[in-house]
């Protein structure tokens, strides 16, 4: 039934996305799917069992950038993750994920003491995470966050800011704990005070 219920190039829920490459594949059972028409999958890239991909806040949003979510080629996406766009997420190529990560672009809002978190006007940043990234289990992945190329992620780690390429990020809230530089090759960084 799994190989039979995937979801590949030119079956009918492919259509249905923005781009959905060559050699790409939806494995079977899907978790959540919406707004698939500003969600692109790139060639070779392999979406596990459970996973969420949805653009907007509901079926049938009108979104007001294009793609909304993007996963490159030669990427995969573990088993019960959720990648939750509203404004842009942009996952490079190469780029492989444990399970059970969530990855969003979007927050509600807790300005106002008086009023319910849920009932405040949410906020939008662009999320990127760059070509070569490695995210472990349970990583989540907050609005804003801008992972450079070969960033390797610790498994539980909560991702929020910048951080550069050739670096591995850990902790809650993640920093970096080693760095690649081309002269003294990885290298330890001491956590601060």
């Amino acid at each position: 039934m799994e190989r039979n219920g995937a979801t590949g190039p030119g079956d009918p829920g492919a259509r249905a996305f923005g781009a959905f490459g060559r050699g790409s594949c939806l494995a079977f059972p899907t978790g959540a799917l919406f707004g698939e028409r500003w969600i692109r999958i790139g060639d070779d890239t392999l979406i596990g069992p459970h996973v969420s991909l949805s653009a907007g806040m509901v079926p049938g949003q009108q979104m007001v950038t294009d793609p909304v979510v993007r996963i490159g080629d030669r990427c995969m996406i573990g088993r019960g993750s959720h990648v939750v766009g509203h404004f842009s997420i942009d996952i490079g190529d190469d780029v492989h994920t444990g399970p059970y990560v969530y990855i969003t672009d979007q927050n509600h809002g807790y300005e106002d003491p008086d009023d319910v978190v849920h009932a405040q006007w949410p906020s939008d940043m662009p999320v990127r995470i760059g070509s070569g990234s490695w995210l472990g289990t349970g990583v989540v992945v907050l609005p804003g966050a801008d992972l450079g190329r070969n960033v390797v992620v610790g498994a539980g780690a909560v991702v929020r800011g910048t951080f550069p390429d050739h670096s591995v990020i850990a902790g809650v809230p993640a920093r970096v704990v080693r760095r690649y530089g081309p002269e003294s090759g990885w290298v330890d960084v001491p956590r601060p005070g």
